[in-house]
């Protein structure tokens, strides 16, 4: 309660400074706009983690955040545009403080008027043959590319962007008259010219930016203003967001155990959708290669044409990305990986929410037994009255694997987003004596420690966490636990997300009631974690004790790499004391760590993390026909050797623990998943490694593994 009422007492000076122009009829857009930027940015002064000076700094990233989030690809503004917005770049602030809007007013007119006059530039530049003989070339990094001069160059910006499609287009249908022409039952397929292929992706292309500008008028003030209130909240940090009132009845979409689809979360940021998170279990998930973070660009149903979802609302994108069960979607989306755009099938079906529950699996290695526990997210439901925990369910599985006699745990975090930082804690709880677990710190406050009070250590064996560069939030605090407790062996990329802050969800009409209509919600940052050693898991994330190659091994993939993310830093070291739990923690280690660079699989994996990351650098692409042919074909045979790099078997039998036998006789339990499961358990290169470790980690005596 003490922290609520320091962050509503200033609410009366706020009332007070809107009701200066709340006297005026408030049905009207101007109104509302006005009302939402006074209370967001009071909410964000008064109650986000890091106090942040409305300053001329401050001014400067919101100026360049609201430009670059209406023309990301610099297809709209030229710099004598910026010239006249630049009058307001260090004002803006002072201008929040007032309410004024007038930079918003001046930019989004200004952009309302390119959006008219997009369609004649893009309509004259496709009537005609691009010249493909042409030696030019084009930067695809856009923010890395200067804004056009002048009206002239920012035609020619519009023509080498078409110029593009249509030039990839035609690739593609080349490719696809390839193939038909192998076809047995195709001996009189006659190939397309030059020409008419040419006139036809041109064609494609139109027909593509016909409907991207027709969802692009369907928008609504609303959705332009929620671009300018973000870049606001983006000054704060990355993760505090403005949702409006339909955006947050969309949050979060959730994509599984409810509907039939591919098993995704989709968030909409600017024009184009977001692939939030890959739910674990689902058709997504187990054709392997849409990714958190990827962007969706068209969608198309089995062999149908694909439609261009660019610019279109999240919940109609949904509309048809989901749909029946066993029926095929196929998603052209842009990885953000290297950047490549790519086609990606998935067929669709029921995804259960069990498939996002622990679930572990026994195995049997060089006479030994170990069980593998895996743990998609941290999660928890106060709204059942019969609410499943993963930290209950973890103590069970952790109970059913004692019972198969395992001499070593591996608990696999890889992907795992975080989730409830209760259950963290009592899971970090099951592997050591009661003792402090994380720090959490508020706004001007010392650091809280938060502890795990029962003594009883569910398992007290070896140990071994794997995680990797998607693990992020509560992951991030349990394996840190067990680092800096000694307990456990980290394995996996060399360090996790790094996301170590805390957001919160706040209706927005909350502080100021007087106004009626829905303003929407605030996701705001409002803590920040820390390990008992003292440090934050923010930007660093937690460091693998054994780092193994992976295809994020030199992407710029993590909070690290997002712009404005909250620093790192430390507070005092929680009073604790470490466990040696083990005899031969460092030899294993090295060991280990001699393995992987001997390893011919690993050392695969690296080459081809090196060439991922080549590819991302590589933003430039020849506009001439016969240049970008080869260049595209060079890129293709240098993967070549790649195609194998994650066709590895261990060998090894995976299966279920006696206890879930009966659950998968009587169908709670999909045996057909778990099957699918345990193969792609025999097939992961990391899981084998990890049990290499585990295999070899021999305890002290248990008096000193649980003495603090």
């Amino acid at each position: 309660m003490k922290r609520a009422s320091k962050f509503i007492i200033p609410f009366v000076a706020l009332f007070l400074m809107l009701s200066s122009f709340t006297n005026k009829p408030v049905n009207t857009d101007p109104e509302k706009d006005k009302v939402l930027i006074s209370v967001i940015n009071y909410m964000l002064t008064n109650g986000h983690y890091l106090p942040k000076d409305l300053n001329d700094d401050f001014s400067a990233e919101v100026y360049k955040s609201f430009i670059e989030g209406l023309d990301p690809s610099k297809r709209y503004f030229t710099q004598e545009d910026l010239k006249e917005f630049s009058k307001y770049k260090y004002l803006i602030d002072n201008q929040l403080k007032k309410a004024n809007l007038d930079f918003y007013h001046l930019v989004y007119g200004r952009f309302t008027e390119k959006i008219k006059s997009a369609k004649k530039y893009y309509g004259q530049i496709l009537s005609q043959p691009f010249n493909f003989n042409k030696r030019e070339s084009i930067n695809v990094d856009y923010d890395k590319v200067a804004f056009p001069k002048n009206e002239n160059e920012l035609i020619d910006n519009w023509r080498k962007q078409l110029k593009l499609n249509t030039l990839s287009r035609i690739q593609e249908q080349q490719k696809l008259e390839e193939a038909n022409s192998k076809l047995k039952d195709n001996k009189n397929f006659k190939k397309s010219s030059f020409k008419e292929l040419e006139a036809k992706a041109r064609k494609e292309v139109l027909k593509s930016m016909d409907e991207l500008y027709m969802r692009i008028e369907e928008l609504e003030h609303e959705d332009w203003f929620s671009t300018f209130l973000n870049s606001v909240t983006r000054g704060f940090d990355p993760h505090s967001t403005y949702m409006a009132p339909r955006v947050k009845e969309r949050f979060d979409v959730d994509m599984s155990g409810k509907i039939e689809g591919i098993g995704a979360r989709l968030q909409k940021k600017g024009i184009y959708t977001h692939v939030f998170e890959v739910v674990s279990g689902g058709p997504a998930w187990k054709q392997g290669d849409l990714e958190a973070g990827d962007i969706i660009l068209k969608v198309a149903q089995a062999d149908e044409e694909p439609l261009d979802i660019v610019g279109m609302r999240l919940d109609d994108a949904i509309k048809f990305i989901k749909g029946k069960k066993g029926t095929e979607v196929r998603l052209t989306v842009k990885k953000k990986l290297d950047n490549s755009i790519k086609v990606i099938s998935i067929v669709r079906d029921i995804v259960e929410l069990g498939e996002t529950y622990v679930k572990s699996s026994v195995v049997e290695k060089d006479g030994k037994k170990y069980g593998v526990i895996n743990l998609p997210q941290f999660y928890i439901d106060f709204s059942d009255k019969n609410f499943r925990d993963s930290a209950k369910d973890m103590e069970k599985e952790i109970a059913n694997l004692k019972k198969e006699n395992v001499e070593g745990l591996l608990i696999d975090l890889r992907n795992n987003g975080g989730g409830s930082l209760k259950t963290a804690i009592e899971i970090a709880g099951l592997f050591i004596s009661e003792g402090p677990v994380v720090q959490v710190k508020y706004r001007g406050d010392k650091p809280r420690v938060q502890s795990d009070s029962n003594p009883k250590i569910q398992w007290n064996g070896p140990l071994v966490v794997l995680v990797n560069e998607l693990s992020a939030s509560a992951s991030e605090i349990f394996a840190a636990a067990m680092q800096d407790y000694n307990r456990a062996v980290i394995m996996g990329g060399n360090q996790t997300f790094g996301k170590g802050t805390v957001q919160n969800i706040l209706p927005i009409n909350q502080f100021y009631p007087k106004y009626k209509k829905d303003l929407g919600f605030l996701k705001m940052t409002i803590q920040k974690f820390y390990r008992v050693n003292g440090g934050s898991t923010q930007k660093e994330g937690v460091y693998s004790d054994i780092a193994m190659p992976s295809r994020f091994s030199y992407m710029k993939y993590g909070e690290r790499d997002m712009d404005g993310a909250l620093a790192w830093d430390k507070v005092d070291k929680a009073n604790y004391t470490t466990v040696d739990s083990y005899e031969n923690f460092s030899d294993v280690v090295n060991e280990s760590k001699e393995r992987i660079m001997q390893n011919p699989d690993f050392k695969l994996i690296n080459d081809y993390a090196k060439w991922l990351k080549k590819g991302q650098e590589d933003t430039t692409y020849s506009l001439n026909f016969k240049q970008f042919t080869k260049e595209a074909k060079a890129h293709e045979k240098s993967g070549e050797k790649f195609k194998s790099v994650f066709k590895f078997n261990s060998n090894l039998k995976f299966v279920s623990p006696k206890s879930e036998l009966p659950l998968i006789e009587s169908a709670v339990v999909n045996k057909d998943k778990r099957i699918a499961w345990h193969k792609s358990l025999a097939k992961d290169i990391y899981v084998n490694e990890a049990l290499n470790v585990l295999s070899q980690l021999k305890m002290r005596n248990l008096n000193q593994i649980v003495k603090h």
